[in-house]
């Protein structure tokens, strides 16, 4: 776990992505590719959490509409709730 946490730290395009995110199905990859070991979705997101890699990106998007957002989540998911 102490070699993930320094990969995953040093960051995807350092592991050779186009782009500066991780996804499961990336460190998944990473994972079987160092270690030779296949984990599921499930486990790689179970692995996080027991590193204490929180869930949710720190920022928020550049482009998020806030008004949207409220106005999703007061008519759009009540009515689905439903």
């Amino acid at each position: 776990m102490k070699e993930l946490a320094k990969v995953l730290k040093a960051g995807s395009l350092a592991a050779g992505y186009a782009t500066e995110m991780w996804t499961l199905l990336r460190i998944g990859a990473l994972i079987q590719g160092r270690f030779c070991v296949k984990f599921a979705q499930s486990s790689v997101w179970r692995t996080l959490q027991k590193m204490g890699c929180p869930q949710r990106p720190a920022r928020q998007a550049r482009q998020r509409d806030e008004g949207a957002v409220r106005t999703w989540k007061n008519k759009m998911w009540a009515e689905l709730k439903k």
